[in-house]
């Protein structure tokens, strides 16, 4: 039976349950402990695919293709454990499975309720999640009082009593705010939050007090006595300016210790082994050299739209002591105000995006890099961008194009995928009459380089597997009218039918890739794309500076 820490949230969303859990995992897994991690969430969609990017921020999608919250993207980034499906569960995906069941009649007649039905059924996919795993962590999305939890909280509170205390743990981070006015920090948020969590049943085991500094002694004991919590078990959450350094923050409290004790973990573990986060820290923290990086995205007014790529730049310059400044330009805007938004970027990278707005800002992005020898890295729809910028103005196809953004396209160079094979072999077809959830190409699929390319020399091998996310590709009877023009196909399916990558040799660094590799970059050891494209936007301002 594996033991289980419950992550709940009181106040306000947004204390970050997500990078608590993932940091407290890291912990655990460096000592010793097969940690995996899950999120229960509380909206009705059966997964946030087909959510808007302003309302959900990223969609983070795992190696069996599954499009889960970002906070999974925060779980691989600090453990090693590569999640699946089964670790993200939404309330529509309990639903539709209860429904299906009923359907099919496995209920024998039964009146189908909340209870048992529904926290059954929560209950079993939390098992099929975590079973075989030394620990687990269990988020559960929203805050303490949202109806749409309740659900949630309620199975969570059935396996306390079926599993018995010493395999559930529940950890409740809460928010302590600073009245500046006043000059003092406010524990009454936290007592009524973890009030209304115990008036379902549920008495919180650990608090995490999210707080803008450290919590005075005296307000410790005032929280631990109003809320019948340890005071030891009172951690102090505060805001620190790099993410990577919570678990050692955590540790340093005792915070693993208490857990360890709590669910009788000890024969299991050896000392915590902060290394790689004390070099990823001091990497991030002591830069010998910065570089500005030029986002040209859709989204960039919501920073969540594209966290993984963000990370993923962070990372890249991690690995190389070199501070990475975010610059972020709304494709539109290019449109309007023209490429000189550009200007004094040491490296421009395109990220995925859906629909016509802002994809000429994308194209004008791809043509000023291009020419201007800037470096170039362009993902999924950047990828797009840069194919239909080559074709117009290399190739000499007037009116090249996506037919996702025009279907009466004189050159579809990017059409929609009909027909592919999945990394198991299967065969999946597609036309534009299919729903929109889940009926991408998605997930991790396989990758053959050609020797000599830069993807090649990047990743040092001859086949990759990243992850993909999209319904549009490389329309493949151009690719010798475009490889005639200087355009490298560095990159391709396992059956060698579509283009993963591209690249212009003769250019200091232009690579685009069909696939999204942020989504597996962590802080620990970066991405080669990532670290290559930093190095190259590093090569660039040095070349300007000199």
């Amino acid at each position: 039976m594996t033991p289980l820490i419950f992550v709940t949230g009181g106040v306000v969303s947004s204390l970050g349950k997500g990078i608590a859990g993932a940091s407290l995992a890291a912990i655990l897994e460096s000592r010793g402990l097969n940690v995996t991690l899950m999120k229960l969430d509380p909206y009705i969609n059966v997964d946030p695919g087909t959510m808007s990017p302003y309302q959900h921020g990223e969609v983070y999608v795992l190696d069996d293709g599954a499009e889960t919250d970002l906070d999974l993207g925060h779980y691989e980034r600090f453990v090693r454990t590569r999640l699946t499906r089964r670790n993200a569960v939404t309330t529509g995906k309990i639903y539709e499975n209860v429904l299906r069941k009923e359907r099919r009649g496995d209920y024998l007649g039964a009146t189908v309720q909340v209870i048992p039905h529904i926290t059954d059924e929560i209950k079993r996919c939390i098992d099929e999640a975590t079973s075989g795993y030394d620990v687990a962590l269990i988020e559960i999305g929203g805050t303490v009082g949202d109806i749409e939890s309740l659900p949630f909280l309620e199975a969570i509170r059935q396996l306390r009593i079926e599993r018995g205390m010493q395999h559930t743990l529940f950890m409740h981070l809460t928010l302590v705010p600073y009245i500046k006015a006043a000059g003092e920090l406010k524990t009454k948020p936290t007592q009524h939050s973890v009030k209304e969590l115990r008036s379902i049943g549920i008495q919180p085991d650990i608090l995490l007090c999210r707080s803008e500094q450290p919590l005075p002694e005296s307000e410790k004991r005032k929280i631990a006595l109003f809320t019948n919590v340890p005071e030891k078990a009172v951690i102090d959450a505060i805001d620190l300016p790099n993410i990577y350094r919570i678990p050692m923050w955590f540790h340093a409290q005792g915070l693993d210790a208490i857990v360890i004790e709590r669910l009788a973990l000890g024969p299991k573990v050896h000392e915590a082994d902060l290394g790689e986060w004390e070099r990823t820290v001091e990497a991030y923290e002591h830069p010998r050299e910065s570089v500005s990086i030029a986002i040209v995205g859709k989204y960039v007014e919501h920073k969540d739209a594209y966290k993984s790529l963000g990370e993923a730049l962070i990372h890249g310059g991690m690995k190389q002591s070199v501070r990475v400044d975010l610059r972020w330009i709304e494709a539109a805007e290019i449109e309007s105000q023209g490429t000189g938004l550009l200007a004094g970027a040491d490296g421009i990278l395109v990220p995925g995006g859906f629909g016509q707005r802002g994809f000429e800002g994308k194209v004008m992005a791809a043509q000023y890099a291009r020419e201007r020898k800037v470096p170039y890295f362009g993902i999924c729809y950047g990828l797009h961008a840069a194919v239909v910028e080559f074709a117009r103005h290399v190739a000499g196809l007037d009116g090249a194009n996506s037919t996702e953004n025009d279907r009466a396209a004189a050159h579809p160079v990017i059409a929609l995928i009909t027909e592919w094979r999945t990394s198991s072999g299967e065969v999946e077809r597609r036309d534009e009459g299919s729903d929109k959830g889940g009926t991408m190409r998605l997930g991790s699929q396989l990758c053959r380089l050609a020797p000599g390319t830069l993807a090649h020399r990047l990743y040092g091998a001859d086949e990759i597997r990243e992850r993909h996310r999209h319904r549009f590709e490389f329309n493949d009877s151009y690719r010798e009218r475009l490889a005639a023009h200087g355009m490298v196909m560095s990159g391709v399916s396992e059956d060698g039918s579509l283009v993963e990558m591209i690249e212009l040799p003769g250019h200091p660094w232009f690579l685009a890739c069909q696939a999204h590799p942020e989504f597996t970059s962590t802080p620990r050891d970066g991405h080669p794309l990532f670290i290559g494209f930093v190095k190259a936007a590093l090569a660039e301002r040095t070349r300007r500076r000199d």
